[in-house]
């Protein structure tokens, strides 16, 4: 057989009665029992199959693969290290600066008469309702009422927990050490055999058309991340840059201040998967109604607008020819995700499915089973057809009565 050819298995009737029920039941039982560390080397893998290029490519430099893994790990350490503390300390320095303006607004009194600025504001818009010919809608007076009962001490004790969460959002991240530390010594592991594996597949099982098995788990993971990243920017810029124009045209006060931020967030929220364009606009709303409730509609229009935009338009133009995933079963992946690791498996849910398909395809054109229908001829059992040229038997007469 020449070399080029693809090896085709074919799995009889039995097994497919008998082994692969039982080699199913098998691996849902074992996964259920270390889905921790069966999710940990997912992740490596995840991260091999996207580094692998790199280290390939620099083997054709001449380098040796140990050299190679190490400068691309150690590149991509810096990276995500430089996101990761960037992101955590315009998080913790925005939210500590929010809660003072939170706390000074519903607690420090300021102009004449002395209010505080929540009540300044209930102020303003009672005398709007009352210009408007609705004064029997007695806003002032319940707002005041409630502020009252809510009481400064209250305020006060809900930014210092959002302070306190801000501050203890670093040591959420430290108890993830240790199995990051272990995600990273397994993906080194895969790195360094990834071309042997690799070799012995194609050995096994000859490549065509598009690659072997793992050339093509590393463009479908690859071709994800690119374009997930890329489709983070996009929602990013176009949230910070909204922002600071509804900012300088001052439609949303200090809103140029934080565009960045919040464009940072919107990008990384992005990240997730369907509710990530929901999270995205939180806080930037929240922000706004704090202002001005009329800047907070400034805002939804805006967010309104990008997922709009980002449904019509660059969703379709970025992720169509990367993710190939029926829409059901992204939300089916999505879901069992979350339902069996939270946060972190709807992260890692769909470029998992990615480089499934990829193998699915891989293994789709190399696997058959065997058919249920046979073509063989009846069994005999010793009675041939009448021919039409042959008279009908006679039947025996019936019995006299």
């Amino acid at each position: 057989m020449p070399p080029s050819r693809s090896v085709t298995i074919e799995v009889p009737r039995w097994a497919q009665l008998v082994l692969l029920p039982l080699l199913l039941l098998l691996v849902w039982t074992v996964a259920g029992a270390v889905r921790h560390v069966l999710f940990l080397f997912l992740v490596a893998l995840l991260i091999g199959l996207l580094l692998n290029p790199l280290v390939r490519g620099l083997g054709r430099a001449w380098i040796p693969r140990g050299a190679a893994v190490a400068l691309v790990y150690l590149a991509f350490a810096a990276v995500v290290a430089l996101a990761i503390l960037a992101l955590a300390t315009v998080v913790v320095q925005q939210t500590r600066s929010a809660a003072h303006r939170v706390d000074n607004y519903f607690t420090v009194d300021s102009g004449h008469p002395t209010r505080t600025g929540a009540e300044q504001d209930l102020a303003r818009f009672q005398r709007w309702l009352d210009h408007h010919h609705l004064g029997s809608l007695h806003v002032q007076h319940e707002g005041e009422k409630f502020l009252n009962q809510v009481g400064t001490k209250d305020v006060q004790k809900y930014t210092s927990k959002a302070l306190r969460w801000a501050e203890g959002a670093g040591l959420t991240v430290v108890s993830l050490l240790f199995d990051a530390f272990l995600v990273v010594v397994v993906s080194i592991y895969m790195l360094l055999d990834m071309q042997r594996l690799t070799d012995a597949v194609d050995r096994r099982f000859p490549p065509r058309g598009r690659g072997g098995l793992i050339v093509r788990m590393e463009q479908a993971v690859a071709s994800y991340v690119k374009g997930q990243l890329l489709l983070s920017v996009i929602i990013g810029v176009s949230v910070g840059l909204g922002l600071w124009i509804l900012g300088m045209v001052g439609a949303v006060p200090n809103g140029g201040k934080y565009a960045a931020v919040f464009g940072a967030w919107a990008a990384f929220t992005e990240l997730i998967p369907y509710i990530g364009p929901w999270l995205g606009a939180i806080p930037p709303v929240v922000y706004a109604l704090v202002q001005d409730p009329l800047a907070a509609l400034w805002v939804a229009l805006l967010f309104l607008g990008i997922q709009q935009l980002e449904g019509h338009v660059v969703v379709p133009k970025v992720m169509g020819h990367t993710l190939r995933l029926h829409p059901l079963l992204v939300i089916f992946g999505l879901l069992a995700g979350g339902e069996i690791y939270g946060f972190a498996g709807i992260l890692v849910a769909l470029p998992l499915l990615a480089a499934g398909r990829a193998a699915w395809e891989f293994f789709s054109e190399r696997v058959e089973f065997q058919k249920w229908t046979d073509d063989a001829p009846l069994a005999e059992i010793g009675v041939e057809p009448a021919s039409k040229d042959e008279p009908a038997p006679e039947r025996p007469p019936a019995p006299a009565a």
